[in-house]
């Protein structure tokens, strides 16, 4: 009890501090401007362009004035202050102080409402919990129901003026989770006293309004309130977060010039400028043309150095990549992945050794991660394309050569199979090297290296008819299939090839690789090493029944492309398999309610979330895939939302998918740093613990996330 008293005493001591009037801030006037009155009177703002937003009173060191002998002191409402006071809510009764101390300047607060001797009425008493709570509707309810019971009584005022804020604000925010931004604006309007520094996310959410409504200049000023009222640190900091992500940046930046600095120059708006300089070489890293300034470059350069967070270095890998400067890209590539072993770390760092000719430890980087993603799946198979074609030839060790054979016949990759044929006729295995360009022209038809290789090939191997059919093939398509065989175009026993290019035996494959980042390099046929590697035979092609690429799924019946739907999911092929689905929808039968799950899982893989949503609902499902499909729906949203730093948009996907699935402990870590990017320091540690009781290691890095955001605001 000592201590709540303590607490309630020194947040009367604050309020008391206050100053007389309120300051209300008045768009319709100029920019920035601050209007001083005794009460919450400003003009409501409406939809359109005339806006006034009031402002929350400001601590200052002025003592309140006392009212003037001829002025009679107010009658003041102090249930809700007292009510709060019971229940020990210190923050309820800051809130509560200044509001009556805005409304009435020459009112003073009780010293300690706690001593002042109270009947309490017990069913009023239960009409403010329920308000505390948040039960709107409730405490109504016990309203009309005591008016009832008791005509003569009646609720208190400042009851009834709180319920209609609450109510207030609990419309405004679900318009806002909505999008309906000219409701959030009406809202507001109507309602001025939720437009104060005790409610800043309310601010926020007009901010984005008046931002998605073309209305950027009116957002920019509503920022501009917050950071030249509240003082709040976490709440100045959110806002000028909030403010960058809505804002042009010449407006972003005036709203910049208003950081304050600490005794030892540090800006408050430090993280957001960190997160600006992020952003501008992430822009660069994707598009070449798009320069970032020095001054960002150096920015991410030393916070890639302190933090232990690899981001920063990838950030700056693809940026040098993009920049064709492979010696810088593979530094900071080669940092990350030292940091944290991960697939986008690794891909970089594959592509920067490639780049650099360091084909088999871009191959060995890459190999773990192969599978994460087509363009991962690239990169692997550039690496080892360019490996194969190294010269001198490289003999690879057999699990190495096996592990490359495995992955080229799984992609069914046309430019690989071909140098693995020009790998093997440089050791003189040519019928192997006659498999693999077959094999390459079974994947890509029209692959006029490989058909040359394989020309080659039978030449060598003196067969005929096999010359003769690829000659054929590729009549008045390649003037050098043409050639193969002919006295001018090739000696009469194999020979390694002449220094200069040119002749027939100077095999020169022409196709490059997929990835345009790493070229496959010309290999020559006839190089002879002293050791010979183990033979690599092609595996067998993979096959499935009705998946070839050729078929077209709106030929099919409504089951035929069904069943070609999921075989080019076995494939990972989902856009495809949408496309065989969606043939599959037309009909009327299960066939239908099987072909929406599957759509819509074919969706989720290819991150259409948007999609999959409309696919789940193209046919009538049971309840067990219908609640499969809308968990990970939610969960791919949840996901997105966080990563568009939309943050109470993710926790409220979370909640909504914790309603019909048991939350995972990879969405609860989600959940952690939603919380904690929020400054909800509590609720995060609530959630990173329960997360390392699993025993995971991602549970005990959130609590170190935790801990260091709590030390830094200290």
């Amino acid at each position: 009890m000592t201590s709540r008293l303590a607490l309630l005493a020194s947040a009367i001591c604050l309020a008391t501090a206050a100053p007389a009037g309120a300051q209300f801030w008045n768009i319709n006037g100029d920019t920035g401007s601050v209007q001083t009155t005794g009460a919450v009177a400003s003009p409501p703002f409406s939809a359109g362009e005339q806006t006034s937003l009031p402002e929350a009173p400001l601590v200052a060191q002025a003592p309140a004035p006392t009212p003037p002998p001829d002025q009679p002191m107010p009658t003041v409402d102090e249930s809700a202050l007292r009510y709060f006071a019971r229940q020990g809510d210190t923050r309820r009764l800051e809130i509560e102080i200044a509001r009556l101390r805005a409304l009435y300047p020459s009112w003073t607060p009780p010293a300690d409402p706690l001593a002042v001797p109270l009947s309490v009425d017990e069913r009023l008493e239960a009409v403010w919990l329920l308000y505390s709570q948040g039960r709107l509707a409730e405490a109504r309810q016990a309203i009309a129901e005591r008016q009832m019971s008791e005509p003569q009584w009646q609720p208190p005022s400042d009851l009834l003026d709180r319920l209609a804020v609450a109510e207030a604000r609990e419309r405004l925010v679900n318009a806002s989770n909505l999008d309906q931004y000219q409701t959030v604006v009406r809202v507001g309007s109507e309602n001025p006293s939720l437009l104060t520094c005790s409610e800043v996310d309310v601010l926020w959410r007009v901010a984005e309004a008046f931002a998605m409504t073309e209305r950027q200049p009116r957002a920019r000023d509503a920022y501009r309130y917050v950071l030249t009222t509240c003082d709040a640190p976490q709440e100045r900091l959110a806002t000028m977060q909030n403010a960058a992500q809505l804002l042009s940046s010449d407006l972003r930046d005036e709203l910049l010039t208003l950081e304050r600095f600490g005794d030892d120059g540090a800006g408050e708006f430090a993280p957001v400028r960190d997160d600006l300089a992020r952003d501008a070489l992430a822009a660069a890293g994707e598009d070449a043309s798009v320069t970032a300034s020095a001054e960002d470059i150096a920015r991410v350069e030393r916070l890639a150095g302190e933090g232990p967070s690899a981001s920063d270095a990838r950030l700056l890998g693809w940026y040098y990549l993009g920049r064709d400067d492979a010696e810088a890209a593979e530094r900071w590539f080669r940092m990350a992945f030292e940091a944290e072993a991960e697939g986008d770390a690794a891909e970089g760092l594959a592509l920067a050794l490639i780049e650099r000719d360091a084909f088999a430890e871009a191959e060995d980087v890459a190999f773990p991660y192969r599978d994460e993603n087509d363009d991962r799946r690239q990169v692997y198979l550039a690496a080892a394309a360019n490996l194969l074609a190294v010269e001198p030839r490289v003999a690879l060790a057999p699990d190495i050569l096996a592990r490359i054979v495995g992955e080229v016949v799984e992609a069914r990759n046309a430019p690989a199979a071909q140098q693995l044929g020009w790998y093997a006729r440089a050791y003189g295995q040519h019928e192997t090297a006659g498999q693999w360009f077959s094999t390459a022209l079974g994947f890509d038809p029209d692959d006029e290296a490989s058909a040359y290789g394989l020309a080659l090939t039978y030449l060598q191997l003196g067969d005929t008819a096999g010359l003769a059919e690829v000659k054929r093939q590729w009549t008045g398509r390649s003037d050098r299939i043409a050639t193969v065989g002919t006295p001018q175009a090739e000696p009469a026993a194999p020979a390694p090839p002449p220094p200069a290019p040119g002749g027939a035996q100077n095999v020169q494959p022409t196709q490059p690789l997929a990835y345009a980042a790493a070229p496959v390099r010309p290999a020559a046929p006839t190089i002879i090493v002293e050791a010979e590697p183990r033979t690599a035979v092609p595996a067998r092609t993979r096959q499935s029944s009705g998946c070839s690429a050729s078929t077209d799924p709106r030929g099919l019946a409504p089951r035929a492309a069904l069943t070609l739907g999921w075989c080019l999911m076995e494939l990972n092929r989902p856009l495809e398999a949408a496309r065989a689905f969606g043939v599959a929808l037309r009909s009327d039968s299960d066939t239908a309610r099987d072909a929406a799950y599957g759509q819509s899982l074919a969706y989720l893989r290819a991150g259409l979330v948007d999609e999959a949503a409309v696919a789940a609902t193209a046919a009538p499902m049971n309840s067990e895939r219908s609640s499969e499909l809308q968990a990970s729906i939610l969960a791919e949203r949840a996901l997105g939302a966080f990563e568009r730093r939309r943050y109470a948009e993710a926790l409220m996907a979370l909640d909504q998918r914790a309603q019909i699935a048991a939350e995972r402990n990879d969405l609860m870590v989600l959940r952690g740093y939603a919380y904690l990017n929020l400054y909800r320091t509590e609720d995060a540690r609530r959630v990173f613990q329960s997360v390392a009781g699993t025993g995971s290691r991602e549970g005990l890095r959130g609590l170190a996330a935790v801990d260091d955001q709590m030390n830094s605001q200290r």
